[in-house]
């Protein structure tokens, strides 16, 4: 009677340590990105001068940003720092997903995981950058030239950061095509030949993403779509390059396996 109840506490014994580390590894995170946010809130306030420079450097001289909520001029910059810590805290938060994953993987998933890893987060803040260097000044500048004339331009503080975070987030991940096409290949979802015969509706999807996840003008649109596809033709280069030491190094897992 008592083998079994020994049976079954050792086969919950690793369950509850998974458990546990996931719950440590959380709490890392959680405290990594609470120390961040502590070390930048002093700086709210420059740091949400800084985010909308690229509005306030061509707002005409009669125009102004301003808060129309009670609470906004402390609120507003509070979100920033808080998005902020999250978006510097990326590099740990993913290391910490990869310490908790990487004892399960085999050794050939593991050679190409960290350089995936490591591009993914190269290609996220890319794109942030991307967006606020290229797409911001000019989507800035179309908005402030084709109002009617006599209306006077005052953003408010809250709108501007809501645009320009949704921004941050659209191109951060658009700029992680190349990754998910490669992995698309690697997991057998798809072949390199499907993906290049489905180039003319990659294309015309890029242009169907961009215009719901950038505003209502084809200066957006454009300006997220054409990186998207091009992103993708990257992706495709990658997956082309590499699909066959990867297809050698599966096989040579498989053959210790069977040796062992």
């Amino acid at each position: 009677m008592t083998e079994p109840t020994e049976q079954a506490a050792a086969a919950e014994q690793p369950l509850m340590t998974h458990l546990i580390e996931l719950r440590n590894r959380l709490l890392k995170i959680v405290l990594s990105v609470l120390l961040i946010f502590l070390g930048l809130f002093y700086f709210a306030n420059d740091l949400y001068l800084i985010l909308v420079e690229p509005l306030s450097s061509i707002l005409p001289a009669d125009g102004s940003m301003v808060a129309t909520g009670v609470a906004s001029p402390f609120l507003v910059p509070f979100k920033l720092t808080i998005v902020l810590a999250i978006f510097l805290s990326v590099p740990f938060i993913l290391h910490q997903i990869w310490s908790f994953i990487a004892p399960g993987l085999y050794q050939h998933e593991k050679k190409f995981a960290i350089p995936l890893l490591i591009s993914s987060i190269l290609l996220f803040y890319a794109g942030i950058a991307f967006a606020y260097y290229v797409v911001l000044p000019l989507a800035f500048s179309f908005f402030t030239s084709v109002g009617p004339e006599g209306v006077t331009l005052m953003p408010d503080i809250d709108n501007i950061l809501n645009f320009i975070l949704k921004m941050f987030f659209a191109f951060g991940i658009a700029f992680e095509i190349p990754i998910a096409t490669f992995l698309m290949v690697l997991m057998g979802f798809t072949t390199v030949q499907n993906l290049s015969a489905k180039r003319p509706y990659v294309f015309l999807g890029c242009f169907v993403v961009g215009m719901f996840v950038t505003p209502p003008d084809v200066i957006s649109q454009t300006i997220l779509a054409v990186p998207m596809w091009l992103l993708f033709e990257v992706g495709i280069l990658f997956a082309r390059l590499i699909k066959k030491p990867i297809e050698q190094d599966t096989q040579e897992d498989l053959d210790e396996n069977s040796i062992g």
